[in-house]
């Protein structure tokens, strides 16, 4: 049959080595941040019954996990405090000598070029659960945002290369630059959790973290997931704030906003694949209904062809060594 065609999009196909040259979406382990629980105790490993794989660990078994991660290629780490007591202001949050504090203190001797961020929030050390001071029933904003500008010089003081808000309150990100330059951290960066959504996919992070309010729900801070626009809104405020980084939460069912985060502003952009994902992936493994590996990668990918160009993920080492060997990158 003679057919006559200019336009032949197969032929950039023929061949693993030609369609890896004309590849659009290029991945890199530098890129990718592994979040990390460390919980207060001695001697703890303890797998997370909702997130198969993935574990609490004290502050002297957090080594191990550490340097397995450098091995694999992955450099940069997320840490999320587990404290052994609660209260109404969220005081370990910010102490000196607050769960997070001590492994920003232990990972820098342990692995002192590992990058460290840390998760500025007040709800793993709330009694009741959110992520703010409450006003009745509610969450006052402007007096938590002195808590959260503390909490973060803290973790800075500690050792945390970077902080990474994650409360929701408005102004935040204006508060802690303020504090921190005040202090003369004028160099160290905020990723700002700029566009969180108050998502069923948190439930397994809530049972590894222990941080699920008391009463109520979280949906006065973090966004409703039917918008768009509010989410963009939201991005340019902390941009203006002083945000050096802007992140996308969760990652898989928000490639849309990804992507106009990613148009519209001149800021890195980072994506966190949540808990629910992982789960959802791990479940779905198990019963022999999907190809973990595979989907695993095709997720990361979906979310790096939308803009993404920092993503954390509890799959952090699995991608490293994908990328490794060439199955995604």
């Amino acid at each position: 049959m003679d057919i006559e065609l200019i336009h032949r999009p197969r032929r950039l196909r023929k061949g693993a080595t030609l369609r890896k040259m004309v590849r659009e979406t290029r991945m890199d382990k530098s890129s990718l941040v592994y979040p990390m629980f460390i919980k207060e105790g001695s001697n703890l490993k303890e797998e997370i019954p909702s997130m198969q794989g993935q574990y609490r660990y004290s502050v002297d078994r957090m080594e191990e996990k550490l340097l397995e991660l450098c091995d694999a290629g992955v450099g940069s780490v997320m840490f999320f405090g587990i404290p052994g007591q609660k209260d109404e202001r969220g005081t370990g949050a910010y102490a000196q000598d607050g769960i997070v504090q001590k492994a920003f203190r232990k990972a820098k001797e342990a692995c002192p070029d590992l990058y460290l961020i840390g998760d500025v929030c007040m709800c793993e050390y709330t009694s009741h659960g959110h992520c703010g001071l409450l006003n009745g029933k509610g969450v006052e904003n402007d007096t938590t945002l002195g808590l959260l500008a503390q909490t973060a010089l803290s973790q800075v003081q500690a050792g945390a290369d970077m902080v990474a808000p994650s409360d929701m309150m408005d102004g935040r990100v204006a508060a802690i630059r303020r504090m921190l330059d005040r202090h003369g951290y004028t160099d160290v960066p905020i990723m700002s959790y700029a566009v969180k959504f108050a998502s069923s996919f948190y439930g397994p992070f809530r049972d590894a973290a222990g941080s699920a309010p008391a009463f109520g729900d979280r949906k006065s801070y973090q966004m409703d997931f039917h918008n768009r626009r509010e989410a963009y809104k939201e991005a340019l405020l902390d941009a203006e704030e002083g945000a050096d980084i802007l992140m996308i939460k969760p990652a898989m069912a928000y490639g849309d906003l990804i992507r106009e985060v990613k148009d519209g502003t001149c800021l890195p952009i980072a994506a966190y694949s949540v808990s629910g994902e992982y789960a959802m992936v791990k479940a779905a493994a198990n019963a022999g209904f999907v190809d973990e590996t595979s989907i695993m990668c095709e997720m990361a990918v979906s979310a790096y062809r939308a803009g993404t160009d920092i993503y954390l993920t509890y799959f952090a080492k699995e991608l490293a060594k994908c990328m490794e060997e060439g199955r995604i990158g």
